[in-house]
């Protein structure tokens, strides 16, 4: 199992980290090939604007879009989630609108404004994530189709999946949390080799009893 992670700018290698943590290959992704054989993606925080340029300029946006379109599951986190949705309230274009959400950038504030806290995600299991949030965006729309993951305490959308794609507003990755990593990786599993799970090949639910 390879599961791709966009290395063109951002927060690429931590994620890197968390893949080798669980026994998972990271494939740092920068060129179309690199996509080869991968069974998922992850799009990391980092500078949206500066990804989407180096996106565009290494001719990536359709070989990622056709890579979803055909169910390989889809992770992005802060930035990634940006990049992911429908609409983006501060102006900007979409570049994979995959998740029918519409997002604002940097809505808890600047750099000095970043925190971090506990999230409750169902459908990871009972104990909290922990996330940290770094000049992150949130949702302040989702469609019919979206599942919403998870709230803060005042009901502000920090993370979402529509199907194959799952966004969050936070770094998982960045404290110690391995539970959407593994999370991807098994849908990119049940996406390869769906057998009688075919039936949840795109939506599985169920909690599996993931371990940080």
């Amino acid at each position: 199992m390879k599961i791709g992670v966009l290395a063109v700018q951002g927060a690429f290698a931590e994620h890197v980290a968390t893949l080798d943590a669980i026994g998972v290959e990271g494939v740092e992704v920068r060129l179309p090939s690199d996509l080869e054989g991968i069974g998922g993606l992850i799009l990391p925080g980092g500078e949206s604007t500066a990804q989407r340029r180096l996106i565009d300029r290494w001719g990536l946006r359709e070989p990622i879009l056709d890579l979803a379109r055909s169910g390989a599951p889809i992770f992005g986190t802060c930035a990634g989630m940006i990049l992911l949705s429908h609409e983006i309230l501060d102006g900007d274009e979409p570049v994979f609108p995959l998740l029918d959400v519409s997002v604002r950038r940097n809505a808890f504030g600047r750099q000095l404004d970043s925190f971090e806290g506990s999230v409750a995600v169902p459908i990871l299991g009972d104990q909290v994530v922990h996330g940290v949030f770094i000049r992150a965006p949130i949702v302040e729309r989702v469609g019919e189709g979206v599942d919403v993951l998870a709230r803060l305490d005042d009901g502000r959308i920090v993370a979402v999946r529509e199907r194959n794609v799952i966004a969050t507003a936070f770094h998982p990755e960045l404290a110690g949390e391995t539970r959407f990593h593994r999370l991807l990786t098994t849908m990119a599993a049940e996406h390869d080799d769906p057998g009688e799970g075919s039936g949840r090949r795109h939506h599985p639910t169920r909690r599996t009893g993931l371990a940080r």
